[in-house]
């Protein structure tokens, strides 16, 4: 840390329990200290040093997470500009691709651990689609169209975090999830007249799907002429993993997501 308090704190806890401190210096102030300096460490020095520590003196993320796993007594030192909580926002860039871009920012990484293959498929086709259009018009504000898309997956609310600097920054007081959409159905191919589906929600004869496909846009179409996989008609997909023929003519891919909005959807 940069904070002279941080360093007398330092200087008590050692002083009251007789420790002797060890840093691993990341700023210039941390090189300035008459302390034993570790440098150029591993990970697994690192994590070597955290282990056999009685104390651990943090304001990093990673110091804290690790000194926790490794149940190490340890305290949490605040920056000059503050304390970071885990921000209760899902970040969303998407509008602001232009910017990006003149940042010179060439590629983005889209966060997808722990997510749904529905999620990542959705959120990728959105900024493929964005990417391409400010591409193509620059000065433009996004489609709409192409912003919705952010909506019909889980997400908490949106920011831009720290991207335009500390407004809205950091927002940790609300972390509530919005589910506009639901997924309730994925096609596996087609026989004959009818594509074969693969429920995954419940879902009704005469809604209205969202369907989400590579390389195109999502189209709206309405579910008529349902039949179960003894091809007995249904009006009605109660059961998870049921197959489901649905007769239609539109062009629709394996491996397509069919969506509901829930306002609209059947009870």
């Amino acid at each position: 840390g940069e904070s002279p308090a941080y360093w007398a704190r330092v200087k008590r806890l050692a002083e009251r329990t007789g420790l002797r401190v060890k840093v691993i210096p990341v700023t210039e102030e941390g090189y300035r200290q008459s302390y034993d300096l570790c440098e150029g460490l591993s990970p697994e020095e690192f994590l070597g040093y955290l282990a056999e520590a009685a104390v651990v003196c943090t304001d990093s993320f990673h110091g804290a997470v690790f000194a926790a796993l490794l149940q190490r007594e340890f305290e949490i030192f605040q920056e000059e500009r503050g304390t970071y909580i885990f921000n209760s926002n899902d970040m969303r860039m998407i509008q602001h691709i232009p910017a990006m871009m003149e940042a010179g920012i060439s590629s983005l990484k889209l966060e997808g651990r722990a997510k749904s293959a529905y999620y990542v498929a959705c959120v990728t086709q959105a900024y493929r689609r964005a990417i391409d259009f400010f591409w193509e018009h620059p000065e433009e504000e996004l489609p709409a169209s192409i912003l919705e898309e952010t909506e019909k997956i889980s997400h908490r609310t949106y920011s831009t975090g720290f991207y335009f600097g500390d407004e809205p920054g950091e927002m940790p007081d609300r972390g509530q999830y919005t589910r506009n959409y639901e997924l309730v159905a994925i096609c596996q191919g087609r026989e004959g007249d009818y594509l074969r589906l693969t429920q995954r929600n419940r879902f009704f004869a005469g809604q209205e799907v969202d369907i989400l496909q590579p390389g195109r846009e999502p189209v709206l179409a309405t579910l008529e002429q349902l039949k179960n996989g003894d091809w007995e008609p249904i009006e009605k997909a109660p059961h998870a993993e049921m197959t489901v023929y649905w007769k239609t003519d539109l062009e629709v891919q394996p491996g397509a997501y069919l969506r509901v909005k829930k306002a609209a959807r059947a009870v």
